[in-house]
């Protein structure tokens, strides 16, 4: 099944979402995010972008990456993450989202984490990631705690692109993929 994506402007977007129980099947849900995901040509996908207000996202950040990168990029599952530390050089790197689309900007985050996490059989793990792929997990792990990319954009900065956020809000920023619009 392929979800539509919430768009920005709706509550469930802004709130924290809650952790699932250890050994709760989650097969269903996660193969129909990565469909959601790869409808709308995205490299992740929080479970809140399709309404859904538990800690599980999804990643495919190979998109992200030409093969000439040294990189090697990974799709995974990750329930319950918890970032354990953040750290090496910042950086930064123009993100966008799918439930605010047609809005770039750029951003700046450390280059490398630790998180740890269950994955689809309930496996707890704890890795290190870099590059791009630490910096769609740390996208995707802020939409469990209920940030957004543009939350980062201060003054004119953001400013700049409220007039948009508003548009997307209000359903007139055509996408290839179906949304929910909060304000339509």
């Amino acid at each position: 099944m392929i979800y539509p994506i919430v768009a920005y402007g709706n509550p469930i977007l802004k709130k924290e979402a809650a952790e699932i129980e250890e050994g709760t099947d989650l097969n269903a849900l996660i193969k129909d995010m990565y469909a959601t995901m790869d409808h709308a040509s995205g490299v992740g996908l929080a479970a809140p972008q399709i309404n859904q207000g538990v800690r599980l996202f999804v990643i495919d950040s190979s998109l992200m990456l030409d093969k000439e990168d040294e990189e090697k990029g990974i799709r995974r599952v990750f329930i319950n993450p918890i970032i354990l530390d953040e750290y090496g050089d910042d950086y930064g790197f123009e993100e966008g989202c799918l439930s605010i689309p047609d809005v770039r900007a750029e951003i700046i985050r450390p280059e490398k984490l630790t998180i740890e996490y269950f994955d689809e059989n309930w496996n707890l793990k704890e890795e290190e990631f870099s590059g791009m792929t630490a910096r769609v997990i740390q996208h995707e792990y802020d939409h469990l705690e209920g940030i957004l990319f543009v939350d980062y954009l201060k003054g004119l900065k953001k400013r700049l692109v409220q007039s948009k956020l508003v548009d997307v809000s209000k359903g007139k920023i055509p996408t290839d993929y179906r949304m929910i619009y909060p304000l339509k």
